[in-house]
């Protein structure tokens, strides 16, 4: 059959053509001509590898913009596995890493040791205490492929025979090992380098680069590296960042995590993690047929956001300094029978924003790595925050709460008095009140400023302990508070606590409670919140230790912390003031009246002092400690506190750090030096 081409057909067959022509004609101009360099370039080389470009993390700033936590640039020790020695030429893979550790070691410089064995005082191979992850890891199927009741001594020699070690000396054979194994447990290949060290100084820079036909494989390479404004200050709040370990890999890898990476362990840096950490870039690495090499950046970098925090720097170093002054002034004066050890907490009333936060002893984070071992075993355990971990029994500070809860309750009101003789008798129990009143006949005022046990014994009596309790729950006392760090919950002493105890609730825990008392433990933070819901009228909001989250370069805000009411506790004015005015009178003409009579504010204050049983020696004695509740201006709160001070005998011992905090915020807050134009707070 005979087809017949119509000159419809002709014309779109040539238009086909031409097309086509057009496109390839495209085509190769582009290649030749427009991306001629790029192809020419990979056309010269003889191999290609991708690696990674490590993007710095996110600073964290104070509520001013002052850096605390920031990074610089440093060199960094890598093993590049395309030009380091290959497993099967293990020989020469232990003989450049033991002259590098040499190199190191020779100038007090320390490398990645990571491996959780060590070498005792005996001689022998030992597991490296509090590493029990990185112990499971190692004798995992993935690494050694060990039964986990398997010994030190056990991995120690299957690392020998794993990477020929049996020419070296035990402590040699232990180093390499230790670089040996980190580089497998990282999965070491090309893209993919070992980091032997960070940070290192340019002698040493040179030295291995001056060296690098022996060093084959080892490189230099310039990364972002962790620095500290002042490494005393908050570092527990600020926390500090570390190699990721197995599990968290784990969790992580999907969101973009390398085995190679740091991560934050604690403090901010752990909290705000997943804002902090930045987005790794992309270079490619061309190297042509004379071994020079190309490098082409696919994928920048982006910095991490910077996290903008409550704390105001400034005010934290007078809080630290101060704490530390009075611990020392008392332990001078007065003795101590335990270490000496407190914390003090400011939080701003109108949202409970955390502007000072502070535990004694502390230590210097940009040396924690250092000092590890030796923190860990410190006495006064530098390392614990008592600011927000630490619970106690606080004392008279709970009269307030009582007053409160009475008062709404309609039990007493203004002019209600209890006589008080020094003595409370209560089912046929003696408990004492060791005061010297002005009058026998104590109101509600005179009971908050001079402590007196007698009234809120019997007030506490007639409340009951599920009243006592409810009104403690409104102001949040056994309860987290809700900030972004670790804090303990407490214990609001009940008698279903008891009952989950297996112990009884007896009839005097009640009135020993509405002094402070019984089995009640609460921390600093509680206090602190706990004070500054009656300080502001009866609302209690969380605690936050993050204003704001910004971009690295501030043009986006990421996350703006609004103030968050947790409770609106329904306390009528008419009582707040009447306890306030009882609070007024501790700080005026009580006995805090000398510490904070030239201040430029009113302050208004509770003390507390508080008994406890503590193991020292081997023996149980008995201690006290001495707590501080106070708001300042007292006609308009702004400021609420907390002070603990461990084996102190009276909270009135801890008043000068309240006088020094308020003083200084009062006489400084108009002239603080500022990064922010305008002397402003970061919005």
């Amino acid at each position: 059959m005979h087809v017949k081409i119509t000159p419809k057909r002709r014309i779109i067959s040539v238009c086909v053509m031409l097309a086509f022509f057009v496109f390839f004609a495209f085509d190769l101009v582009k290649v030749q001509i427009i991306d001629g360099e790029k192809y020419d370039a990979a056309s010269s080389s003889v191999s290609a590898k991708t690696a990674t470009i490590s993007a710095a993390r996110g600073e964290i700033v104070d509520c001013y913009g002052k850096p605390l936590v920031y990074n610089d640039q440093g060199y960094s020790i890598i093993f590049d596995a395309a030009y380091f020695p290959s497993t099967k030429e293990q020989a020469q893979r232990n003989e450049i890493i033991i002259n590098l550790i040499r190199l190191f070691e020779n100038n007090s410089l320390e490398w990645n040791d990571n491996l959780p064995l060590i070498i005792d005082e005996s001689g022998n191979i030992a597991f490296k205490e509090d590493s029990e992850k990185l112990i499971k890891e190692m004798k995992s199927e993935d690494m050694l492929d060990l039964n986990e009741y398997a010994t030190a001594e056990n991995c120690f020699l299957e690392l020998v025979a794993d990477y020929d070690l049996q020419e070296y000396s035990k402590e040699d054979a232990r180093k390499i090992a230790s670089v040996c194994y980190e580089m497998r447990r990282i999965f070491f290949k090309i893209g993919n380098p070992y980091t032997f060290a960070e940070d290192v100084p340019n002698e040493i820079v040179s030295n291995i680069k001056e060296n690098s036909d022996f060093y084959k494989g080892v490189d230099v390479r310039v990364d972002p590296v962790r620095k500290y404004t002042d490494g005393t200050l908050a570092p527990h709040i600020l926390g500090r960042i570390g190699a990721i370990d197995a599990d968290e890999y784990k969790e992580k890898k999907n969101d973009g995590y390398k085995i190679t990476d740091y991560i934050g362990k604690s403090g901010i840096e752990l909290a705000m993690e997943n804002y902090l950490k930045g987005k790794d870039g992309e270079a490619t690495v061309y190297t042509d047929e004379n071994g020079n090499n190309s490098t082409e950046v696919t994928i920048e970098p982006v910095q991490g956001n910077t996290v903008v925090l409550t704390i105001n720097s400034d005010l934290q170093k007078v809080a630290q300094d101060s704490l530390e002054a009075a611990l020392l002034d008392y332990a001078g004066t007065k003795g101590n029978m335990v270490e000496n050890a407190g914390a003090v907490i400011v939080l701003n009333c109108k949202d409970s924003s955390i502007l000072a936060c502070a535990t004694y002893p502390s230590y210097d984070i940009s040396t924690y790595s250092e000092n590890v071992a030796e923190l860990n075993s410190a006495a006064g355990s530098p390392l614990w925050n008592r600011a927000l971990l630490s619970t106690y029994a606080t004392g008279s500070t709970m009269k307030p709460s009582v007053a409160i809860a009475a008062l709404e309750e309609g039990l007493i009101d203004d002019e209600y008095t209890v006589y008080c003789s020094g003595l409370y008798t209560y089912l046929g129990q003696q408990f004492k009140c060791e005061q010297s009143h002005v009058t026998r006949f104590v109101n509600v005022v005179n009971a908050i400023d001079e402590s007196c046990n007698t009234f809120f014994y019997e007030v506490g009596k007639n409340l009951g302990i599920e009243k006592m309790n409810e009104y403690r729950t409104l102001f949040g006392l056994g309860s987290k508070t809700g900030c972004e760090l670790g804090e303990a919950t407490g214990v609001l002493d009940s008698p279903e606590y008891r009952s989950s105890l297996n112990q009884k609730w007896l009839p005097g825990y009640t009135v020993q409670s509405a002094i402070g008392q019984a089995g009640n433990l609460f921390s600093p933070i509680q206090l602190a919140n706990y004070c500054a819901t009656i300080a502001n009228g009866g609302t209690r909001y969380k605690t936050h230790f993050v204003k704001s989250i910004k971009s690295y370069d501030y043009s986006e805000t990421i996350l703006e912390n609004e103030a968050e009411v947790v409770a609106e506790t329904g306390i009528s004015q008419k009582t707040l003031e009447l306890v306030k005015s009882g609070m007024l009178e501790v700080g005026t003409t009580g006995y805090c009246a000398k510490y904070f009579s030239h201040l430029p504010v009113q302050v208004a204050a509770k003390t507390g002092t508080s008994q406890e049983i503590r193991k020292l020696g081997g023996h149980s004695v008995k201690i006290n400690n001495g707590f501080l509740i106070a708001f300042a201006p007292y006609d308009n709160p702004e400021l609420a506190i907390a002070v603990v001070g461990e084996g102190m005998t009276s909270g009135a011992f801890v008043a000068p750090v309240v006088a020094d905090i308020v003083e200084y915020y009062y006489g400084q807050s108009d002239t603080l030096d500022t990064y922010q134009p305008e002397n402003t707070l970061i919005p």
